[in-house]
């Protein structure tokens, strides 16, 4: 399972408008994807795009490049300054995992 998260700085002011925008929903319908998971955080000056499945790069691209999704992603476009960033996962743990030792003692 791969795990990333599309980080974008947004205009300010535009925190209503984004929160609107993420009521409505993705723009795609997730079912008809092979994402295991995709949730938004919405925090002030910043939106991130957390996206859980395998082969993201690929299930991004798809998404991104549907052409009955790009209106939807333009209505981001003046909300967000600059370019949005990728930012891949650097660590994960879940209980029932085990945990390393010499860490945080």
């Amino acid at each position: 399972m791969q795990r990333l998260a599309v980080i974008t700085k947004m205009k300010p002011g535009a925190e209503a408008r984004a929160a609107e925008l993420i009521e409505r929903g993705p723009p795609f319908n997730p079912r008809q994807t092979e994402f295991q998971r995709h949730s938004v955080f919405l925090s002030g000056d910043y939106a991130v795009f957390v996206f859980e499945g395998g082969r993201l790069d690929q299930l991004l691209q798809a998404v991104i490049r549907n052409p009955a999704t790009v209106g939807a992603f333009r209505e981001w476009e003046p909300l967000v300054e600059g370019m949005p960033r990728v930012a891949r996962e650097a660590y994960f743990w879940q209980r029932g995992e085990e945990w390393p030792e010499g860490w945080g003692e």
